[in-house]
């Protein structure tokens, strides 16, 4: 909605981020004014259709979308169809996209875009790996001082990862991506597994979804109950996580989140801790503080905005 925060997301979707892409399409405190893609819980292709089949299941088909990185920086891809289905959004049968893929490039949208609005106007949402925004750091370093703030679905620390027993997916997927992020001196807020391990699916919560008696909600409905099944097998608990939508609920609601200043450092050395995000929590270092990684949420407070802003789609 224009007047709101200025957001670019960037994704994989995957579909926690397709649910994260309706919350900021529902929300009149963001203005999202382009999505790009990049390859990461499928390839390229699919990510890029189901941006656009969210935006278009949420009635804006106006939004930009711009397909980016086909793969990592320097490792070879890895995704995750054995969580997402092969389609990356399985769940709903949703329709073929009939708006177009922008001609730009995701990587020459985000420079242009942050070189021509005005500085610090403009914040960066990464919900999948982290290849488009280092690929346009390394472009164009001085959109470093021009963005606002990045705010990045990323990492864990006391719980470890979820592909290896140091990573989270989509610092695993392009750990060298990751590091270029960290190191580029922009503000960033993180939102690792320990968070987003939070906020989990039940029947309660899904029901209330479902229950809105929209196109919108049945499909959102419909994704969370595909993509619980595999952490409900996994964690041996009560429902799934809802990772991406906590970075939309994060810059809509703040106070629903808290956390602390650390210094992080992503590993790129080991191939035993690969993709590791090294967070300072108690300060044992004196590595500058550089990112804001966010613990604790209010769960109940989360799935009631997510409930309410679906409903207004």
């Amino acid at each position: 909605m224009a007047g709101g925060r200025k957001i670019i997301i960037d994704t994989d979707p995957g579909q926690d981020d397709a649910i994260a892409i309706l919350l900021a399409l529902a929300s009149p405190e963001l203005e999202v004014i382009g999505i790009t893609t990049v390859a990461g819980n499928v390839p390229l292709e699919l990510t890029s259709k189901n941006a656009r089949k969210v935006c278009e299941l949420a009635g804006r088909p106006d939004i930009p979308v711009f397909a980016g990185a086909i793969r990592p920086l320097v490792r070879h891809l890895v995704t995750a169809e054995h969580v997402h289905g092969k389609t990356g959004l399985d769940g709903p049968v949703l329709p073929e996209p009939a708006m177009p893929l922008q001609e730009r490039h995701a990587v020459d949208y985000i420079v242009e875009t942050l070189m021509a609005e005005p500085e610090r106007s403009v914040t960066l949402c990464p919900l999948g790996p982290l290849t488009n925004i280092a690929l346009a750091l390394n472009r164009e370093p001085r959109i470093a001082a021009r963005i606002r703030e990045i705010v990045l679905m990323g990492g864990g620390y006391s719980e470890g990862g979820n592909v290896t027993p140091a990573a989270e997916f989509n610092i695993h997927v392009d750990p060298h991506a990751a590091d270029i992020v960290y190191r580029a001196g922009v503000p960033i807020v993180m939102m690792p597994l320990d968070v987003t391990h939070k906020p989990r699916t039940s029947k309660a919560r899904v029901g209330a979804i479902r229950a809105l008696g929209t196109p919108v909600g049945l499909a959102t409905a419909q994704m969370l109950e595909f993509a619980e099944r595999f952490d409900i097998e996994k964690y041996g608990s009560d429902g799934g996580p809802l990772h991406d939508p906590c970075v939309i609920a994060y810059l809509v609601k703040p106070e629903l989140f808290s956390g602390r200043m650390c210094n992080v450092e992503i590993e790129i050395s080991s191939e035993l801790t690969m993709g590791m995000t090294v967070v300072d929590w108690w300060g044992v270092t004196e590595r500058q503080k550089n990112a804001m990684v966010i613990r604790d949420i209010d769960s109940d407070a989360f799935y009631a905005l997510l409930t309410e802003r679906l409903g207004r789609l």
